[in-house]
């Protein structure tokens, strides 16, 4: 292949990505109605004004103008630093990140002729699970002829409940699925 300086060289050129959709309220320019109710940076009622206006005052005091209220009539705006806002906002939500509880479900397998101290032993991690504000899920599995036999299961799925009744609320009733039967806890 040979080079031919008369020829044009065509660049293939990445195309050009989309603004930026931005959440959240809109700010100085953005704002499009033509009339606002405005509150100053004092936080006092001004009235309702033109944007243009609204927007003057703002710039006049070296802060910015927020849509807080987009469906009011007038939509309300207030003048506030919006850096500030924005960190403000940011603070609230990782607070409210740091106190959500996750709520997980812990699961206690046991057995229709389960020996007394591994009961015990099931039992302990069970309100352990329960003081943590977790759920609880026990399954209780058949194996072999244990089938024929589900109303020792379901003693043991009885014991259990009336031994939680004071930490948990039966969220789930026992229920058989395939060789295995499953009680749902939760901490009351």
């Amino acid at each position: 292949m040979f080079f031919n300086p008369r020829q044009e060289l065509t660049i293939a050129r990445p195309p050009i990505p989309a603004p930026p959709t931005r959440e959240g309220p809109r700010v100085n320019e953005e704002i499009r109605v033509p009339q606002v109710r405005l509150i100053d940076e004092n936080g006092e009622m001004a009235g309702v004004l033109t944007t243009r206006d609204a927007l003057a005052r703002a710039y006049g005091v070296g802060l910015d103008l927020l849509e807080i209220s987009p469906n009011a009539e007038p939509p309300v705006a207030k003048i506030l630093d919006y850096g500030k806002f924005k960190y403000e906002q940011q603070k609230k939500r990782n607070e409210a990140r740091k106190k959500q509880k996750v709520i997980e479900i812990k699961e206690v397998k046991v057995r229709p002729n389960i020996d007394e101290n591994d009961y015990q032993v099931k039992m302990r991690a069970a309100r352990g699970f329960l003081a943590d504000g977790d759920k609880v899920k026990v399954t209780l599995r058949f194996r072999g002829r244990e089938m024929a036999h589900q109303e020792l299961g379901v003693k043991v799925l009885e014991r259990i409940r009336t031994e939680m009744e004071e930490l948990a609320k039966v969220e789930q009733m026992p229920r058989l699925e395939n060789r295995q039967m499953i009680m749902v806890l939760a901490p009351k």
